[in-house]
């Protein structure tokens, strides 16, 4: 055979080869997009919400005593003793000591810049955080303080508890998937289709935001017949959103 005939030959066959490589991955490619389409098609996604008012059922405030003097010793003597008192009144109404909790304590110097910065004393700061679900005590937690010698008294904040969190959460978990569900069913039928099962589902979670009261000892008169600070809690809102992915057909 000569040269020339086998160059024919080796040619037909390397454009034989590049035909075939040419539909295999043709359809390879048609292949794996269908089956992609297949994981896809005929679904629809669909969000859910729910929410609740709540009233909460734990209270966090700061409570604390400041005082100058001329020395830092005097100062600190002077607070601890102070703090001392307020401690005890406040366990004298019940709290245990999980329920208070040191937030800070400084001693610092005070000083005078009129002419030249000098210090004209010192000033002792110490305060406790005290957490509750007793609600009904707040105003007698403020009161009894004050007196007792407290004249720092901080931001109240409310908020949910973990147990109350946890059934909430199933609560608000099962209306809002009910909501999804409603909401898909009506898509569907509108579309002439029929849900026929949940493909996934992801959850994210909004917690209720807190409620806030502010409380300045500076404006009370904490003296003999004086009126109980009104501490109110309020409602706090709880909420939840799902999404959900259902198969149709």
């Amino acid at each position: 055979m000569s040269q020339e005939n086998k160059n024919d030959k080796s040619y037909y066959v390397i454009i034989a080869l590049s035909v075939v490589l040419v539909l295999m991955s043709a359809t390879i490619y048609a292949i794996s997009q269908n089956g992609s389409e297949k994981g896809t098609e005929n679904t629809i996604s669909m969000s859910g919400y729910a929410e609740q008012k709540v009233v909460p059922d734990t209270a966090t405030l700061n409570i604390g005593v400041v005082v100058q003097s001329e020395t830092a010793k005097e100062a600190s003597d002077e607070n601890a003793a102070l703090m001392s008192a307020v401690i005890a009144e406040l366990k004298a109404m019940g709290l245990q000591d999980r329920e208070i909790k040191t937030s800070y304590v400084y001693v610092y110097p005070v000083y005078n810049y009129e002419n030249e910065r000098t210090i004209t004393g010192y000033s002792a700061s110490n305060s406790v955080q005290i957490t509750t679900t007793n609600l009904d005590n707040l105003s007698e937690i403020i009161d009894r303080s004050t007196a007792a010698g407290a004249n720092e008294i901080g931001s109240i904040s409310f908020s949910v508890s973990d147990d109350m969190q946890k059934q909430l959460r199933e609560d608000l978990m099962n209306e809002a998937v009910t909501d999804a569900s409603s909401k898909a069913t009506a898509l569907a039928k509108s579309l002439g289709v029929e849900v026929t099962g949940v493909k996934a589902s992801s959850i994210s979670e909004n917690g209720g935001s807190r409620v806030y009261y502010d409380y300045d000892i500076a404006t009370e008169e904490m003296g003999s017949g004086a009126v109980s600070t009104p501490v109110q809690p309020g409602e706090s809102t709880v909420s939840m959103s799902v999404q959900v992915t259902y198969y149709i057909e």
